[in-house]
């Protein structure tokens, strides 16, 4: 028997355009309502981010009625609903069978019992219907007794409901973390007996949801459930292996590495990006092959940084990366160590580092790190102040170029890169300020009779 619970629904143009499609549609003869999410968080008196809904009609005829929606997943009876410029995922209500792969459903059958439609779907705090004009919310599957006890439970048999999609494992850490939900004991057997399963799952797909656990407000409880159902060691096995990496306490009284990485989540003061994100997660995955011990007894982890630098090029292409997150994360996790050096640079090379894309991302990073370790502060206090006093970081455009050398009389070669490095720290050093300065100062530093015969440029920096 349904379980009726009147609840306001909340306000804002979001809720108010969700509102008018759902109208829209009951008065096309589409017996529509909200599901999933939406429902789940206004128990929870919360406000959700987006509104799903379910409907009795056709992605066909919704089309007609939204002429700009896509029909991205109309063979599985899903539509993607445009309306005045936002957008909400329309499902049909359906029954499905027939899951052969553990990642699609074989058979599709539609129909108009919404009952039927929410007893397919894989958690009971997921499987709420809300009636946005009566405001009248509907469980059929005790999801609301399951949110009141605090416990996430699977709709029906946890073994077939993962069976049936096993990214529904991935899915049940995450709500678990998100929500602060224990695992009901029937669906943490499941995820311990069948989380290898998930190799065959589409490395896009494993991606998205571990991107929504450890850019959410609970990256820690994620990820220590992601590690104990196993889940971990089949998509990250680098990750897993942390867990026992001892450290010289003295730099790390926080313990392994593991508990370390960890600890830079909970440190975190917002939700990263998936850039800050991943270059947490990854930034010490090398410490276990770097690992020795020297005589006197003391971890030490030489080159970590750059072992772990190749390790993240192996994650990207597992996980599939886009070609930006993988130079991102790769560099943050190459480069870490150097902001240990930052005092000692000559200013072209600081002001080098300071221009680069994704330095404020490394400079949280840093934070992170030793905040997370034995809490120095020092290096991070220098270049946030001194980015306080500079906010313009980015370079200035070069005072001389390869037309200007070829001008003066050198021969153009793979020399004219070492040259113009070399012009552009002496400016960033102040070593001059206009055209007429960086000519003179190149014809002082750079030999043209040996530039010309192919040999090494005479540089006064070298």
């Amino acid at each position: 028997m349904a379980n009726l619970i009147q609840l306001k629904r909340p306000a804002g143009r979001l809720f108010d355009l969700a509102m008018e499609a759902t109208c829209l549609m009951r008065k096309a003869g589409m017996q529509t309502f909200w599901v999933g999410g939406a429902p789940r968080d206004i128990f929870l008196g919360r406000t959700p981010g987006d509104v799903d809904m379910v409907t009795t009609g056709r992605p066909e005829d919704i089309k007609v009625l939204f002429p700009d929606s896509d029909m991205v997943g109309a063979c599985f009876g899903v539509t993607l609903v445009k309306y005045k410029g936002v957008v909400f995922e329309v499902a049909t209500c359906r029954k499905e069978r027939s899951y052969g792969d553990g990642r699609h459903p074989s058979e599709i059958k539609f129909t108009d019992d919404f009952e039927a439609d929410l007893r397919r779907r894989d958690f009971t705090c997921n499987a709420l219907l809300y009636d946005p004009e009566s405001e009248m919310l509907t469980d059929c599957v005790n999801g609301i007794e399951d949110l009141r006890n605090g416990v996430l439970r699977v709709v029906g048999d946890a073994r077939e409901r993962f069976a049936e999609d096993y990214l529904r494992m991935f899915r049940a850490v995450r709500f678990a973390a998100v929500l602060d939900l224990k695992l009901d004991k029937a669906l943490s057997d499941a995820l311990g007996d069948m989380h290898s399963l998930t190799r065959v799952l589409a490395p896009e797909r494993v991606r998205e949801e571990l991107e929504k656990m450890l850019c959410s407000a609970a990256p820690v409880r994620a990820l220590k459930l992601l590690k104990s159902s196993g889940l971990l060691k089949v998509w990250l096995p680098e990750v897993d292996a942390l867990a026992g990496v001892a450290q010289h306490k003295l730099y790390h009284p926080e313990g392994d590495v593991w508990q370390h990485t960890l600890l830079m989540f909970e440190k975190l003061e917002a939700p990263a990006d998936v850039f800050l994100a991943w270059s947490m997660l990854l930034h010490d995955i090398g410490k276990k092959s770097a690992f020795s011990v020297g005589q006197d007894g003391i971890p030490h982890f030489y080159c970590h940084e750059a072992m772990g630098g190749d390790m993240v090029r192996a994650i990207a292409e597992r996980l599939r990366f886009s070609k930006r997150l993988q130079d991102a994360v790769e560099h943050a996790v190459r480069n870490h160590m150097r902001f240990a050096f930052v005092r000692e640079m000559r200013q072209s090379k600081l002001k080098r580092l300071l221009a680069e894309e994704f330095f404020d991302m490394e400079l949280e990073l840093h934070r992170l790190d030793c905040l997370a370790s034995n809490g120095l502060m020092g290096t991070w206090a220098f270049l946030h102040d001194l980015c306080m006093h500079q906010p313009q970081t980015s370079l200035p455009e070069g005072l001389i170029n390869g037309h200007d050398l070829m001008r003066m009389g050198y021969k153009s070669g793979p020399q004219f890169k070492t040259m113009l490095a070399a012009a552009m720290d002496a400016q960033l050093e102040g070593a001059f300020a206009d055209k007429a300065g960086a000519e003179k100062w190149v014809k002082e530093n750079f030999n043209r009779v040996t530039t010309q015969n192919g040999s090494s440029c005479r540089n006064a920096e070298e």
